[in-house]
């Protein structure tokens, strides 16, 4: 073999054992074109000097030698960058392996995850419309507690003005009959009415239902209070004792004489005509509503009575509650 043929053969050995790959690979091939070039240079260089004295023939010499080292290194370099290229792209598919199986679950718990969301956010969205619809139902209860709030209010006023209608309307009958007090006469005031008690001494002989004088001044002057005083209603109740009622004629029994006698004032009270006669009631209630024992002559007096019960019309109150 001539040196020529030495020298391609390491050129083509080199060539062979540069295949790597990646970036070693591209810096061994270009270390492999410059020696390529180097080499046909160096061939070049023979091919003029072949029969050239030896000095020049042992440069040629140091030279290949030089070329035949750095060939050899190339191989171990080649071999190293191949093992570390090896070793990468192990790491890389192992990684990759990995990734396509953490991946995958990754999915599948994204997939869970969405779905467990989506019934969540649907759950939210129910709540969100009862709520949105218990807003207002409680709005509508809030206005309707308001307007009731305005009507208690409202009433709270009427009643309050009816119970000084009241106090002033005890007060200023209490004046009119002044006199009459102590003689069988007495005016309260209770649970938002005024009651004028007239016992039967005052007002009818025994048995009877026509109103004496004395009585008749007590009557008429009760009128002239409820005359300046329109809005108030006025029942006239007639009370007697236990004792059946003996006398033959037009009264019948106790609850007969009671009625009469009851009518009686209300046939005075009809005088007065500043009074709105639809605001007068006669009730006779005979022995059965009796405010002290029939067992003692002071009792039974106490019984025979004419009750006038004053009582405010609650016309507006009841517009109120009825609303």
């Amino acid at each position: 073999m001539t040196f020529k043929n030495i020298i391609y053969t390491a050129a083509i050995t080199t060539v062979l054992s540069s295949c790597v790959s990646g970036k070693i690979h591209e810096d061994l091939q270009d270390k492999y074109e410059a020696l390529k070039v180097e080499n046909a240079s160096l061939m070049s260089q023979l091919d003029n000097v072949e029969g050239a004295s030896s000095i020049g023939l042992e440069q040629i010499k140091e030279d290949l030698q030089k070329c035949k080292s750095d060939k050899t290194q190339l191989a171990m370099d080649l071999a190293g960058a191949q093992a570390k290229y090896d070793k990468i792209k192990g790491d890389y598919d192992a990684l990759e392996a990995n990734s396509s199986e953490n991946l995958s679950e990754n999915l599948d718990r994204n997939r869970a995850l969405l779905t467990e969301l989506e019934a969540k956010e649907r759950i939210l969205n129910t709540k969100e419309a009862d709520l949105i619809e218990q807003e207002k139902v409680l709005k509508r209860a809030q206005n309707n507690l308001d307007a009731s709030a305005a009507r208690v209010l409202e009433l709270e006023g009427i009643i309050a003005a009816k119970e000084a209608q009241m106090d002033a309307l005890k007060n200023a009958i209490s004046a009119a009959l002044t006199s009459f007090e102590g003689n069988g006469l007495t005016v309260e005031q209770r649970e938002g009415k005024v009651y004028v008690s007239m016992e039967n001494k005052l007002l009818f002989e025994s048995g009877s239902w026509d109103v004496n004088s004395r009585g008749r001044e007590a009557v008429v002057a009760l009128g002239k209070v409820l005359g300046d005083n329109k809005e108030i209603a006025v029942l006239i109740e007639g009370h007697t004792d236990n004792v059946p009622y003996g006398e033959k004629g037009l009264i019948k029994d106790n609850w007969d004489l009671s009625t009469k006698r009851a009518t009686a004032i209300v046939a005075i009270l009809t005088e007065n005509n500043n009074i709105p006669k639809e605001n007068l009631t006669a009730a006779g209630r005979g022995e059965y509503a009796p405010i002290a024992s029939n067992n003692t002559s002071e009792g039974k007096a106490k019984n025979r009575r004419i009750e006038v019960v004053l009582t405010p019309k609650l016309d507006e109150i009841s517009k109120l509650l009825n609303e």
